[in-house]
């Protein structure tokens, strides 16, 4: 293998961990509208034109339709799958008026209630599924 495979090779071993997904160079390049899009939420007049008409402030930027669709929908799993950064992101659910726990909880498929209590507990234990391709 030379150089550049083997790093492909790499990378792409980063895609195999169950419910992890590694924000890589590829992934910041799919998600950099996105991701501007979000941190132009830090300013007040932003936010303000985002609530008045979500659809035609997301036109605005360059974004894909499978992007802006998931925006739409608050779906952060397919937005970060999309190329987002979840801490870019936060300015999205935190207009919505949500903590970035009651954001992520939703992420994972529990309730804030469990999501909390496994967070304090240490977070999801190491043992199980540690491979998507190998099923173990």
């Amino acid at each position: 293998m030379n150089r550049v495979t083997d790093i492909h090779a790499y990378l792409a071993e980063f895609d195999d961990i169950p419910g992890t997904r590694v924000f890589t160079a590829k992934r910041a390049r799919a998600g950099y509208h996105l991701n501007q899009f979000a941190m132009s939420l830090m300013k007040p007049e932003n936010r303000e034109r985002w609530k008045a008409d979500e659809r035609a402030y997301l036109d605005g930027w360059a974004m894909t339709e499978e992007q802006k669709q998931a925006v739409l929908a608050r779906d952060y799993n397919r937005l970060l799958d999309l190329g987002g950064n979840i801490y870019f992101l936060a300015k999205l659910f935190s207009t919505d008026g949500l903590s970035f726990l009651q954001a992520v909880s939703t992420m994972s498929g529990m309730s804030l209630d469990e999501y909390a209590a496994m967070m304090i507990a240490g977070g999801r234990s190491a043992e199980g599924q540690r491979s998507i391709r190998e099923g173990r």
